[in-house]
């Protein structure tokens, strides 16, 4: 699941990303991982063939076997590969997709500001930079943003009639209310603004005067060149 499961199925796991523990790079007490298995489980299936692939897509390592204990010795590669630890938050979080295609359109750009969120401070700056040359990406995405541009709105259309893509919408307003986003792309100001509510620089060194300006002229900054491929965390139990 997805793969060949019923589109209510899907509907229903995907519904689960409510949930707190539903997040990149948690397996443990994650609802939407363990539906998946308990899926797979289901479908009797007792072999499986899965590869790890480095940021350019170059498959690094194949994994086969058993449905769960092959899957784990894949985990284990990622968490070397792409879990990155830090010994603080900080005020600034400058993240790149990762180039084309991870920044392609926003709905796939979106998923560096994810990763920033594990390391900004609450009330904090995420500058995204993302050339974003097809838009925003998925129309669900936008309809949502403009019908249900209040998170709790979005909340409750998801407990109703989750549609795959409205998802994003709910990360993204749950996001803006940990930290304020500033994106250097291509889109269209209004779109980016009045849309998908963040703010906007032509680049990079201006997206930064402005996240000094908020944050204050001694934040701390971290740099995230490949935000869709990385899984920070903080190494203490720092909470913001």
């Amino acid at each position: 699941m997805p793969g060949v499961a019923g589109e209510e199925t899907i509907k229903h796991n995907h519904a689960m990303l409510l949930h707190p523990n539903s997040k990149t790079g948690v397996l443990n007490g994650n609802p939407v991982h363990e539906d998946m298995v308990e899926a797979a489980r289901l479908a009797k299936v007792d072999f499986i063939l899965n590869v790890v692939c480095n940021s350019k897509g170059d498959v690094v390592k194949a994994f086969a076997g058993d449905l769960e204990q092959a899957f784990l010795e894949g985990v284990k590669l990622v968490d070397e590969m792409y879990r990155v630890q830090v010994n603080r938050k900080a005020d600034i979080v400058v993240v790149s997709s990762g180039g084309y295609p991870a920044d392609v359109n926003l709905f796939q750009a979106y998923k560096g500001v994810d990763s920033a969120l594990e390391i900004v401070k609450r009330g904090g700056v995420v500058v995204l930079v993302a050339e974003c040359p097809e838009g925003h990406g998925n129309q669900v995405f936008y309809d949502w943003m403009v019908n249900f541009g209040d998170l709790k709105a979005i909340e409750r259309e998801i407990k109703r009639n989750f549609i795959l893509g409205g998802h994003k919408a709910y990360y993204l307003l749950k996001a803006l209310q940990k930290a304020q986003i500033i994106l250097v792309s291509t889109m269209p100001d209004y779109y980016a603004t009045n849309i998908f509510k963040l703010k906007t620089a032509r680049g990079v060194n201006d997206a930064l005067d402005e996240a000094f300006r908020i944050a204050g002229k001694n934040a701390k900054v971290w740099v995230m060149p490949y935000g869709n491929f990385t899984l920070p965390e903080v190494k203490s139990e720092e909470q913001s």
